[in-house]
């Protein structure tokens, strides 16, 4: 592939670095760096070229396509974008859930996949702030399904504001599944939306355990609204996409990581 051949004019390199972000949703400076044989000043000098541009966003260590961060996709474009890698997430994630009892799924894309796989060999009662995530799980006869009300936002069919907020304050349950748009060493969890940080913020206390389920391309994100921090969560299970390095940058900080 000519992507993959040294030699290349530089605006030729970032052309093709724009097709490798746009098509995988986050790059890193290693990884490009070895697949264009230059050293990882070109590719930064690359990268700031591009987004002078208006056609990446620069995070830690690589790069997203631009507006990832800030605009936020209606949930259905979002559940279409690195399907292959959500579905191995949410694999990995039915290891974490309980022989029985209570457990929260987050209203969010990658939740979409994890209800489509849930268990028939568990009676669970499992709660969640997605009207659609409801609908699709109580076509299960072994769960019992329990809907947080709320204001439906049109783009993530999430159930927010203060109706959703109270009853969040009164649950408990054994493991709360979440999502992210956004997770960083320095920025923590992010959104873009205030109302939804505000749900999110009440969603990491709600479970003895908190695993986040997010692909590579939410990590090094920093969006406008930050509703909590790695601390806070006990698993993140992401795919293979993440760069050893980010990962490592991320288990400094005590957060355990799982790559599928």
């Amino acid at each position: 592939m000519d992507s993959q051949r040294p030699g290349l004019f530089s605006d030729e390199r970032q052309n093709a670095i724009l097709a490798e972000i746009t098509q995988r949703g986050r790059v890193s400076v290693t990884s490009l760096a070895e697949q264009f044989s230059v050293v990882g000043e070109t590719i930064r000098r690359d990268l700031a070229a591009l987004e002078k541009r208006g056609a990446v966003r620069r995070v830690h260590g690589g790069a997203i396509p631009a507006g990832l961060a800030a605009f936020e996709s209606p949930i259905g474009a979002r559940a279409k974008l690195m399907a292959a890698e959500k579905e191995r997430i949410v694999s990995a994630a039915l290891a974490e859930l309980p022989a029985e009892g209570s457990v929260f799924i987050e209203a969010g894309s990658t939740s979409s996949f994890l209800v489509n796989v849930m268990p028939s060999d568990r009676v669970l009662t499992v709660v969640t702030n997605s009207g659609y995530l409801a609908s699709v799980l109580a076509q299960a006869g072994n769960l019992t399904v329990l809907s947080v009300g709320g204001r439906v936002r049109q783009r993530t069919l999430a159930c927010v504001d203060d109706w959703a907020l109270r009853t969040l304050s009164s649950l408990r349950v054994a493991v709360a599944f979440l999502g992210t748009n956004g997770l960083s060493v320095d920025g923590g969890l992010t959104t873009p939306d205030l109302a939804e940080a505000a749900v999110k913020r009440a969603t990491l206390a709600v479970a003895a355990r908190t695993v986040l389920l997010a692909d590579h391309s939410k990590i090094g994100v920093v969006s406008v609204a930050r509703y909590g921090e790695l601390d806070q969560i006990d698993l993140l299970i992401t795919d293979t996409g993440l760069p050893d390095e980010d990962t490592r940058e991320l288990e400094g900080t005590g957060l355990h990581v799982i790559r599928v």
